[in-house]
């Protein structure tokens, strides 16, 4: 199994949802539409590429794009090939809502819970979707880059220190 085979086999099987794909350091990264992605990882656990295995499920967040600020990452592993697959979305702000994979990967549940409740993105047909790690009345989701990463009282760190 190449990264080759496998991008050219889901283009094939959804020649509208791909929008873009590269290989950082070798693992094939395909960007895909957002109402697309589980129909595209239900291909790809149930046909013979066998991705049976959910290994993470990961927001992110990019301020400086509006139309793609808010991003949903999805590990998948071939065990049988030892080939894993990286599987990207973006959203803007307004619409930050996604289908819930729970029905296709048991691990799914709280995955997304985290999720959830670190970035905000709500999921779809999610059964029991709540904060996993965080107090329920906190307000706020504290990975979103929205809030200072150090005390502002502080004088020896600031932000651009941390990437920012």
């Amino acid at each position: 199994m190449t990264n080759e085979f496998v991008l050219e086999a889901i283009t094939r099987e959804f020649p509208e949802s791909v929008i873009s794909s590269s290989e950082p350091y070798g693992m094939l990264t395909i960007e895909v539409k957002k109402e697309d992605i589980k129909k595209i990882i239900h291909y790809l656990k149930d046909s013979s590429l066998e991705f049976n295995f959910l290994t993470d499920i990961c927001g992110i967040h990019y301020p400086e794009f509006p139309e793609k600020e808010i991003g949903v990452v999805y590990h998948l592993h071939n065990m049988m090939a030892n080939f894993r697959l990286r599987l990207k979305i973006f959203m803007s702000r307004e619409n930050i809502e996604v289908d819930s994979l729970v029905e296709l990967f048991a691990g799914a549940n709280w995955m997304e819970r985290e999720t959830y409740d670190f970035y905000g993105i709500k999921f779809k047909g999610h059964p029991d979707l709540r904060p996993i790690l965080n107090m329920e009345d906190l307000g706020y989701h504290p990975m979103l880059k929205e809030y200072r990463l150090e005390d502002g009282t502080r004088t020896d760190k600031n932000d651009s220190m941390f990437g920012r």
